[in-house]
């Protein structure tokens, strides 16, 4: 008997939630919104041939339009054609293999794309990022990976929390061993998050070490703003005369680093290059400790004061003139294992870093340069970094 009694309580309970499901399914139903036009596609679709199709819904808008960096032929933006549906739409390329930043401008306002989660962040803003198949060397493969972590700290020297990304490589954490440190910066109007997004630092660094090419390391992407970025009256950048994230990259950046992560010790185990802005920080510290760093790579950069009317020409001494006690010692050139130049011939700064590369000749700097095709992108800036890796802490 009380097994019956059992079997028709369970079986009313079934009854009752088939109920309450069929109730909420219906309910759900009922209060969900018809999907439109934008729920339904892709926004950013690579096609087989390279190009690319953009699509945003925008059913009000007046006029809508293409906003990027780096996209080959797009400039500043590309206006989008409106489809009776409500939606916007343009094709760019082909596009050539890599990582693009992008937004959607509606009704002349700078938006993200809704509909696609993958970002890269700048200086002052958001981008939205899209990625072209096809260069093996940075694209998303299967090998080990490593991880980028964001990593903030107290900088003592700027009063404040800072941020930073820090790569480590595969097997990192479960082993015991120390590794080479090489510090990458990133570029005006950049932050500490586009080396590792756009600059697909992680993806390029996985792919060498598991192609044994590069010697597995730690790479710390730090912040080279400090502050809100400006221009000054001749168009150039204002910063003030002594750079404040020099301190910070001295006085707090390095002792993190080496305190919290299994690197190595001594010069031979430390690099650092940038581009652009960070490739003017990285002359100001590789030059200013050349007992410190044994690699060293500028990358679509150069000393700004090199060059008349170069970009962000200093007023009073040269940089030659500030940093001559170091260019000029004998002792310090001995374990200098690497000083690595690379522009495109159609960067706005190509003299600049020439010029720089025949100042460091004259005090007897073995520099190797390299010239490529391209301008002032990270078209190029990927494919640097990809080259000067696999140079990095061999013999």
């Amino acid at each position: 008997m009380t097994d019956a009694i059992q079997s028709h309580a369970k079986a009313g309970l079934a009854a009752v939630l088939l109920a309450v499901l069929a109730w909420s399914g219906e309910a759900t139903a009922q209060n969900r919104p018809e999907p439109a036009p934008g729920d339904t596609f892709t926004t950013a679709r690579v096609r087989p041939d390279g190009s690319a199709l953009f699509s945003v819904y925008a059913p009000e808008a007046s006029a809508v339009s293409l906003g990027g960096t780096d996209i080959p032929n797009l400039g500043p933006s590309s206006a989008m054609r409106r489809l009776e549906n409500g939606v916007w739409q343009t094709t760019v390329g082909p596009v050539p293999p890599g990582s693009y930043r992008y937004t959607f401008i509606v009704n002349g306002v700078s938006t993200v794309d809704p509909r696609n989660p993958a970002t890269s962040e700048s200086n002052a803003n958001t981008w939205s990022l899209f990625h072209v198949p096809g260069a093996a060397y940075m694209d998303a493969r299967d090998v080990p990976h490593g991880a980028v972590s964001e990593v903030y700290y107290q900088s003592k020297s700027l009063n404040r929390v800072r941020r930073m990304h820090v790569y480590t490589p595969p097997g990192y954490e479960k082993g015991k061993g120390k590794y080479p440190v090489f510090y990458l910066l990133h570029g005006a109007w950049d932050c500490d998050d586009s080396w590792s997004s756009v600059g697909r630092a992680g993806f390029i660094l996985d792919n060498l070490i598991a192609e044994k090419k590069a010697v597995p390391m730690v790479v710390v992407m730090p912040a080279g703003h400090t502050g809100p970025f400006r221009f000054g009256a001749a168009g150039g950048p204002s910063q003030p005369a002594a750079d404040p994230f020099l301190a910070d990259f001295t006085d707090d950046i390095v002792p993190l680093v080496e305190s919290r992560y299994r690197v190595l010790p001594g010069r031979q185990n430390r690099a650092i290059a940038g581009l652009s802005m960070g490739g003017a920080h990285t002359l100001a510290i590789g030059f200013s400790r050349l007992d410190r760093f044994a690699w060293i790579g500028v990358f679509s950069s150069g000393a700004f004061s090199t060059s008349p009317g170069a970009f962000g020409r200093q007023e009073g001494p040269t940089w030659e003139e500030n940093h001559r006690a170091a260019l000029d010692d004998p002792a310090l050139k001995k374990g200098l294992r690497l000083v690595w130049f690379a522009t495109g011939n159609e960067d706005f700064l190509l003299q600049t870093s020439r010029d720089t590369v025949d100042m460091l000749k004259k005090h007897g700097f073995a520099v190797e340069y390299t010239e490529t095709g391209g301008g002032h992108t990270w078209i190029n800036w990927r494919e640097y970094l990809n080259v000067f890796a696999q140079r990095l802490f061999k013999q």
